[in-house]
C-alpha cells in the first residue's frame, strides 16, 4: 500500500475504533500464556532490536535511499506512531498525550508530524512508549476479545487479524531499518558484528 494510503487507512480505523474501547494503562500484569503472550514475548524482541538501531544510527537520522522514500528517523517515528494507531483497530485508544485527532485529516496530520521528529533522544522515547503501549495494550484484550470483530482498513476482520497486523508491520519496517544500517556501514548491535 502506498505511503499515502497506508496513512489515511490507519487515520480511518483510527478514527473508527469503537466507542468506550479500553483506557491507556500501563498497570496491568502482561499475559504470560496463549497468542498474547506470545505476541508480547515478540515484540520484546523487536523492542530492543529497533532500539539497538535507533543508538546505532544516530547521526544518519536523515540518511535516505532515494527521493520519496521515508529517512532513517522517518522510518522509526513511523513505526512508533504505527503502534499506536494499529491498536486503536484493535480498540485500544491511544494514550492521553498522543495528539488527539478526530478526522481522517487530523489523524493523517498527526501521523505526518511524528514522523517529522528527528530529534534522537525524542525518536528513542517514542519508538519506547510506543512499545510498551502496544504490549501493555495486549493485557488489556481478553483472549475472549480476539474473535470480535472489528474494522481493519475498512474490512471487517477480528481483533486477532489486528494484532497479527501490529507485529507483522513492525517486522516489515524492522527489516527495512536493517538494510538502512547495513547501507550505511552500521552492523545491527545483536549480529555479532556479522
Amino acid at each position: 500500500m502506498p505511503r499515502r494510503g497506508l496513512l489515511i487507512g490507519l487515520a480511518f480505523a483510527a478514527c473508527a475504533a469503537a466507542p468506550g474501547a479500553a483506557q491507556h494503562e500501563h498497570n496491568l500484569p502482561l499475559p504470560t500464556t496463549g497468542l498474547r503472550a506470545e505476541l508480547a514475548r515478540d515484540i520484546e524482541a523487536i523492542e530492543k532490536k529497533y532500539l539497538g538501531l535507533a543508538d546505532a544510527m544516530q547521526g544518519k537520522y536523515g540518511w535516505r535511499p532515494g527521493a520519496g522514500v521515508r529517512s532513517v528517523g522517518e522510518v522509526f517515528m513511523h513505526v512508533a506512531a504505527s503502534n499506536f494507531m494499529l491498536l486503536s483497530m484493535a480498540g485500544i485508544k491511544p494514550p492521553s498525550e498522543f495528539p488527539a485527532a478526530n478526522t481522517m485529516e487530523e489523524m493523517v496530520k498527526v501521523m505526518q508530524d511524528l514522523e517529522k521528529i528527528t530529534d534522537p533522544a525524542e525518536v528513542r522515547k517514542q519508538l519506547q512508549h510506543s512499545f510498551m503501549h502496544a504490549k501493555h495494550s495486549l493485557a488489556m484484550i481478553p483472549d475472549d476479545r480476539l474473535d470480535s470483530t472489528v474494522k481493519l482498513f475498512g474490512r471487517d476482520a477480528t481483533v486477532r487479524a489486528a494484532l497479527y497486523m501490529l507485529t507483522t508491520h513492525m517486522h516489515e519496517h524492522l527489516g527495512q531499518s536493517i538494510a538502512y544500517a547495513r547501507m550505511n556501514g552500521v552492523v545491527p548491535p545483536w549480529s555479532g558484528g556479522n
